[in-house]
């Protein structure tokens, strides 16, 4: 089922090199091309056979009729500019980054069917030499559209991402960020601090627990970076939070409160049960 004459990807690491894979193994455009600053990276998009050409040239995604961003915020910011040159106007635009609302108030202006989303998948991993064609099955992804959005490019949009074999949720930048602020960018910040909380000398004793605890502190710093500072004010929000349920803990072991301290832990334990 073909959605789209020719794709471009711009970012093809690990969510822009899985999504131009999946898209041309499900038949999904009649050519897709990659956009990177490694040549490696490019090369190696081919060969895996996740695009049909690539280049470090932005010119390369002239004449696509859907423009994937797949960077990091600030990236995305700054290359929308450099590419209006080569999207043509009736061309779909979307992206897939971590935060919405910066975004979503810059493309917009630029490109008449912008449609933003965020798929919630992915890994700790990054490049293309991790991608794949099956990431976004049975995953989540959220489309942001605003009031200006064309309903034409959010129906295919949202096409694209059922046939990823995602299940679309829609919300504005804003609601999006405060969101992920909670579920996605607070569980980061928590997994980088509790890792730099453990003295250097005691890891060599840590088990499963602190593992699966920290996983996500494996993630890019780079990126992090950016999505926290993206997401400033929601997640002092959400850091404050955290920091106000994790007092209550210790009151309650500093007040030797066993009572107090259980009824706590078997409320976040009930919590934790309705993830599925």
């Amino acid at each position: 089922m073909r959605l789209f004459n020719k794709v471009a990807v711009i970012g093809t690491g690990l969510i822009g090199g899985s999504m131009a894979l999946a898209i041309r193994k499900k038949g999904l455009a009649g050519e897709v091309v990659g956009v990177s600053r490694h040549k490696e990276t490019l090369a190696l998009a081919k060969k895996i056979g996740a695009i049909d050409k690539g280049s470090r040239e932005l010119s390369i995604i002239r004449g696509a009729d859907l423009v994937i961003f797949a960077a990091p915020v600030k990236t995305i910011l700054s290359l929308a500019d450099k590419a209006r040159g080569f999207i043509p106007k009736e061309a779909i635009v979307t992206d897939v980054g971590s935060t919405k609302k910066q975004i979503a108030a810059k493309l917009e202006k630029i490109f008449p069917n912008y449609a933003g989303g965020h798929p919630l998948a992915g890994s700790e991993k990054r490049s293309i030499a991790n991608i794949n064609a099956e990431m976004f099955k049975d995953s989540l992804c959220i489309l942001t559209p605003r009031e200006k959005t064309s309903p034409g490019a959010l129906r295919k949009i949202k096409r694209l991402w059922n046939a990823l074999g995602a299940k679309v949720y829609m919300m504005s930048p804003g609601r999006h960020d405060e969101i992920l602020s909670f579920v996605s960018h607070l569980p980061h910040a928590v997994a980088f601090s509790l890792a730099g909380s453990v003295p250097r000398k005691y890891m060599k004793f840590s088990a499963s627990g602190l593992k699966d605890t920290t996983r996500v502190a494996l993630s890019d710093p780079r990126l992090w970076t950016d999505i926290f500072l993206s997401n400033k004010r929601n997640m002092l929000k959400s850091i404050k939070a955290f920091e106000d349920n994790l007092s209550k803990i210790r009151s309650a072991i500093e007040k030797n409160d066993e009572g107090g301290l259980l009824e706590i832990l078997l409320k976040e334990k009930k919590k934790r049960e309705t993830l599925k």
